[in-house]
């Protein structure tokens, strides 16, 4: 687990130049140098400098980078559906969706860390060769998620002249709001195939007790533990989370 953040919170120090020639002065009477010094020092300031853009660069690859979205809508309409509006808690749900998406997220990540961070952290590429060897699983796992449509959308409204003819060709900064699209899409999709057999059993029970003439009777009250039951009874957390799992293959 500790190793799959590290080799996606990793993907920042590419976007982040140590300064040359220089030193990093940090509030506090902190002082990293930058050159200078023997080998062992300098992996070190790297390994620091990575640290120091991890808080900043990690929830933006997170959210719009993997398949944290998807997961988080979709079982938060999941939640809805049911009716418990606070049960289970935000913390359980963002919890779970975490953890899902890096089961997701696993061979991406593990190629990740074959290609380009171990050599990387071994010396044997440039900052520049494992920026691409990084961020080239990530736009392969994006690419075969993304909607045709929503691609075209935005390769229309960027300045390129000319269109991209393949992967390696498309520029990341249109792929990942093309791929946050077509996850919120996805994930609305998904949420409306969860509420209809909700809504069903909400019709059905607030029929009978229109029938039986208690319309005074918050038809909520009813259903509300039926379909508790009814979500148990299928194993409804595995169906959702199953169904999230395979919508990704």
């Amino acid at each position: 687990m500790k190793k799959y953040i590290f080799i996606l919170l990793s993907l920042s120090l590419p976007l982040f130049g140590a300064p040359s020639g220089g030193q990093l002065n940090i509030p506090g009477g902190i002082r990293i140098a930058v050159d200078g010094g023997s080998e062992g020092e300098t992996v070190t300031t790297v390994k620091i400098l990575v640290l120091l853009t991890l808080l900043t660069i990690a929830p933006a690859i997170l959210l719009s980078m993997t398949s944290f979205a998807r997961v988080i809508i979709v079982l938060s309409f999941t939640r809805q559906a049911i009716g418990t509006q606070s049960l289970p808690p935000n913390q359980i749900i963002i919890g779970l969706a975490l953890f899902v998406s890096f089961f997701i997220m696993s061979p991406t990540l593990i190629t990740i860390n074959d290609n380009a961070l171990q050599p990387y952290m071994d010396g044997k590429i440039s900052r520049e060769i494992f920026f691409k060897e990084a961020s080239q699983p990530l736009k392969e796992f994006m690419y075969k998620q993304v909607y045709d449509a929503d691609l075209k959308l935005f390769l229309d409204y960027s300045s390129l002249k000319e269109k991209p003819q393949n992967l390696e060709e498309l520029p990341i900064h249109i792929l990942i709001p093309a791929f946050i699209t077509s996850e919120i899409k996805r994930g609305f999709q998904m949420g409306f195939m969860i509420f209809i057999p909700f809504i069903i059993l909400d019709l059905i029970v607030a029929s009978i007790l229109m029938s039986m003439g208690m319309m005074m009777l918050p038809p909520a009250i009813i259903s509300l533990p039926l379909k508790i039951m009814l979500f148990v009874l299928v194993n409804g957390w595995d169906l959702i989370i199953g169904s999230l799992i395979k919508s990704f293959n």
